[in-house]
């Protein structure tokens, strides 16, 4: 449904978790909510050529560093990035958001009650995931299996298609969310590149979006900007809100790869389980790819004679706590280098990571090329928004990573569901 008849009481820019949980609280309460959302709302089929679609076209989904060409992706469609992510629900940075002035403990713990959070099955867990499981705990460590978004139900054995959008309807995405809202009375329009927000001196009242070549203007009370770390603050500094996208975190990885004869990994869900060295400032988890995203991992190496070899690789993500620095450009474009700070803890998960995959069997060790992704902070509590999210602007509030004021090294998806029904419960 593309037509609006008359104002709505919400804009909601964005379908990810944060703008989907929004959207979907205030549906439930007799909200008239118009959600605007960039990419498509095609079935997910799990597919390669999706995910390429979706989150693989250069300028758009990845997003290239000038000076350190690292490259940071994100999704664009019904659900955002949560399409295509790995699911896992990591607990929210509670004290970091108490030394802002937010809780949202009780939010975060109805929102267990609606969606499903629980470690893997061990029938689930995949042979990568378990011979690093038992390495690590075998070297010491505190390796245990992470709390995933999966309806274990659904979820298939040696289908490891998480990363491509799960075709079964295991994995909980935002879109979930969205679906609800539209059978609530929410109007969906996909396809909407929201340009800027419409303001009454410094009242907020719609914004602008492109269809296709053609602009359109909608109006609203209240209007909720969740186009996700790097959208949002483009979008209020067309606004001119000009302090928008400056010093942001955005989670770098690199992959540490080891060739074990024998494993056989037909595939596995990925990020099963791992630690968080919370001290030293990194995460350690499996992440096993299927095997054209293994071949993007490491064709930039030139470990072209590895590329077949993904069934008996064995695969742990190493992704970093980084420090705040660089700036969105006016279109989008991503700069920041990594601090000498970030480097030093990358060397040092990868030597750790080393040490697990050795002692799992590895015959060979080897890094891919570093990517990021979470991108937050570029809208930041009591920099760009208060402690009920709204900006200088009346009526004009942000739900999405990018208001979260510092790095904390996790997904950040369950923090965003806390933040979303905390907003909507303001609004309403």
């Amino acid at each position: 449904m593309e037509t609006i008849d008359a104002q709505v009481d919400v804009i909601v820019v964005g379908s990810g978790p944060g703008g989907a949980t929004v959207a979907r609280e205030l549906t439930a309460q007799g909200k008239k909510v118009l959600i605007l959302e960039w990419g498509d709302n095609k079935p997910v089929k799990g597919s390669l050529l999706q995910l390429a679609k979706n989150a693989g076209v250069p300028g758009k989904n990845i997003l290239f560093s000038d000076k350190t060409l690292l490259g940071m992706v994100r999704g664009t469609c019904t659900g955002g990035s949560s399409i295509f992510y790995c699911a896992t629900a990591f607990e929210p940075p509670y004290e970091l958001l108490d030394s802002y002035g937010i809780d949202i403990r009780a939010e975060v713990k109805e929102a267990k009650r609606e969606v499903p959070v629980a470690p893997l099955k061990d029938e689930l867990m995949g042979p990568g995931a378990l011979r690093l499981m038992e390495s690590a705990r075998d070297l010491g460590y505190a390796w245990e299996k992470l709390n995933k978004f999966i309806d274990q139900e659904k979820c298939r054995p040696e289908c490891g298609k998480c990363s491509y959008g799960c075709p079964y309807d295991a994995k909980w995405t935002a879109r979930h969310f969205v679906n609800e809202a539209v059978d609530g009375g929410a109007i969906l329009i996909n396809g909407a590149k929201v340009e800027k927000v419409l303001f009454d001196g410094d009242t907020a009242i719609g914004v602008t979006y492109k269809k296709g070549f053609q602009s359109h203007s909608v109006f609203a009370d209240k209007v909720v900007i969740a186009a996700g770390g790097i959208g949002s603050p483009v979008i209020l500094r067309h606004s001119g809100l000009y302090s928008a996208g400056y010093d942001f975190f955005f989670d770098p990885l690199v992959m540490v790869f080891g060739s074990v004869d024998g494993l056989n990994s037909k595939g596995e869900p990925q990020m099963s389980a791992g630690i968080n060295m919370e001290e030293e400032g990194y995460l350690m988890v499996d992440l096993h790819f299927p095997t054209p995203i293994f071949a993007a991992q490491i064709a930039p190496k030139l470990k072209f004679h590895r590329m077949l070899s993904r069934p008996d690789t064995l695969m742990l993500m190493i992704k970093v706590k980084d420090e705040l620095g660089g700036r969105i450009t006016w279109n989008g474009g991503v700069r920041k280098s990594l601090a000498a700070e970030d480097l030093v803890k990358m060397k040092t998960g990868v030597s750790r990571a080393s040490d697990i995959l050795k002692n799992a069997g590895a015959k060979s060790v080897y890094t891919g090329w570093r990517a990021a992704a979470h991108p937050g902070g570029t809208l930041k509590i009591n920099h760009m928004v208060d402690t009920d999210l709204k900006t200088e602007k009346e009526n004009l509030y942000v739900c999405d990573c990018s208001v979260v004021p510092e790095a904390w090294g996790l997904p950040p998806t369950l923090t965003l569901l806390g933040l979303g029904k905390r907003l909507a419960g303001h609004l309403a």
